[in-house]
Parts: structure tokens; sequence; C-alpha cells
């Protein structure tokens, strides 16, 4: 990812290279206000990193430690102050929360892996999110820059600036978005508690996961955290074990270049309800003017053939 130098009251700060809008760069933005912690920097002490502006933050998720107790789904709506999900229990599930959604910004998904291949039966758990993408199709698409790219690396919705058109619905690849159409009919979805984060705090989902199956920190730093944790795992005989949303693996292709949220699945990427290949928007949109104006050229082309063969037909 290509930086470069941010100089702000005497001092340098590395920011990374996105394209779009990036938010405030003040540390108390209008709209975002968070009182400081009375121990500053509490994320040293709590998630081992200390937060600074101009770094992209991540998380690192991993399922093989995750064991569904959804702490962070509390978490995220304690802190947010998101209204409840319907009570009660999927017919195809033990999950009672479904998907994400505008009141849903954490989501443990619940997955019976049972009699099958012959491997014993088990229960396979993830934590999803929203992927906080290097190259975000949300962003893309949003025609009132209402989405922002955050000092931080996260991607954010402004409430006080959708208008609720839901481009950014279909751009996101990930079925992340959604508008809540009960309340403010505006975009929702996670924020990377971009207000604790100016306070020095780590999101609440991760501090709250009891099992550190959600990490956060640096989005170089997880990747090498991430890395050791696989080849454990390898050596330990689970050599399904992989990492998704990395560079050059699933889950960071078609222009996307990797996620500030990735995972380390060892289930193929549906069996998560993640998509094995996605890809921006606008490649396809690109793909789609190019056939267009290949259509265009062979109906110009046999248009002229057909004039000419007329003409000369009445010689």
């Amino acid at each position: 990812m290509s930086q470069h130098v941010l100089r702000s009251a005497g001092e340098e700060q590395i920011k990374p290279n996105y394209s779009g809008r990036i938010a405030s760069w003040d540390r108390f933005g209008p709209g975002y206000n968070t009182e400081p912690p009375a121990t500053l920097n509490e994320s040293v002490t709590t998630a081992g990193f200390r937060i600074e502006p101009g770094t992209a933050y991540g998380f690192f998720t991993d399922t093989t430690v995750c064991i569904g107790c959804k702490a962070c789904e509390v978490g995220c709506k304690e802190w947010n102050q998101i209204p409840m999900d319907d009570l009660g229990f999927k017919a195809t599930s033990y999950d009672n929360t479904a998907e994400l959604r505008a009141t849903t910004w954490r989501h443990v998904t619940f997955m019976e892996d049972f009699h099958r291949d012959g491997r014993p039966n088990r229960w396979l758990f993830m934590s999803d999110v929203c992927k906080h993408c290097e190259q975000a199709g949300c962003l893309e698409a949003c025609p009132t820059g209402a989405i922002v790219r955050t000092e931080f690396g996260s991607v954010l919705i402004q409430q006080d600036v959708c208008n609720g058109c839901k481009y950014c619905v279909g751009a996101c690849p990930f079925g992340v978005i959604t508008v809540d159409e009960e309340q403010d009919n505006t975009a929702h979805k996670c924020t990377f508690c971009y207000d604790r984060l100016k306070a020095g705090i780590e999101p609440a989902c991760a501090k709250a996961c009891p099992t550190d199956s959600i990490l956060f920190g640096p989005v170089m730093e997880l990747r090498k955290i991430a890395r050791k944790r696989v080849e454990e795992l390898h050596a330990r005989g689970i050599r399904e074990a992989y990492l998704y949303g990395v560079p050059g693996g699933p889950g960071a292709t078609g222009g996307i270049g990797s996620l500030n949220c990735f995972f380390l699945l060892t289930e193929r990427p549906e069996a998560y309800n993640l998509p094995p290949a996605p890809e921006l928007p606008s490649r396809r949109a690109a793909q789609g003017l190019l056939a267009a104006a290949a259509t265009a050229l062979a109906y110009g082309a046999a248009t002229i053939l057909a004039v000419r063969s007329a003409r000369a037909g009445r010689r």
C-alpha cells in the first residue's frame, strides 16, 4: 500500500494513500466526540498497540478459537447503542441474528458441520463484520460523499450526509451494508468504533472477546501474527487452515487489494457465507463498457456493409 507523509503541527505522520474522501484528522472531529479515558492509550494495555492516526488498523479473526459466545455482538450493541434484534432462534440454526444488517454490525455465524467426509461432527463459528476494504466498493459508489476513509484506515458512513440511495448496498461484495428503513432511512454498518479509536481505546468487540478470536491492531502487524498462526496450525496437522482477505489470497481479488478485517478459515469461503472471489463493481462496469463499445463497433461495421451492399445492388 503506497503512503505519503502528512505534516501537521510540526509532526510527520504516515498517511495511507487511499482513494476517496478522508475523514477529519482532528482528534475530536465534529460528530464523533469521545472523551479520552482517564488513562490515555488504553489500547496499549488491552491490545498491545498504541493507536495513532495515519496507521491502518484492522481485525484478525481466528475462527479456530471462536466459541460462538456472541460477546462481540453484545459489546458492539452496548457501546453503539444499537437496537436489539428479534429474539428467537432461526429454523436452520442456533443463531439468533442471522446476518449483518443496519442493527447488527457484528454477527457470529453458526455452522453445523455434521457427518461429512467421514470426519467427526463439529461446530464452526465465525464473527463476521465489515471488512473495511483497502479499496472499498461502497466508498466508490457513494454519490454524496457520506462514506469516507478515516485516519485509521477504516471506512465510515456519516449518517448526517447519507441520503439513503442504497448505491452502497449493491456495491458491497460482502453484503455488509443495509439501509434502516424503519428508523432514519440511512445506511449503517460497523464504524470500527471510530470514536473509541480517537480516544485511544480498542474497538468494543475485540475488547469483549474472551478467547482473543478477534485481535485488533495495525494491519501489517496482524498479518505477521496471522501467518505465524497458520504455520502453527499446519504443524499440528490442520493443513486446511488459510487466510482470507490478505493480498494474493481469497477475498482480496478483483481490485479490492486486501481486507483490513481478515480471517483465518478452515473451510472454503462459501461455508462461512463469504464470496470466494469478490470484486469491485467498478471492475464489472469497465467490462460492461468494453462489451458495449465492442457491440457498437460491430453494429456500426454491419450497418456500413449493409449500406454498401444495397448501393452495389442498385448499380
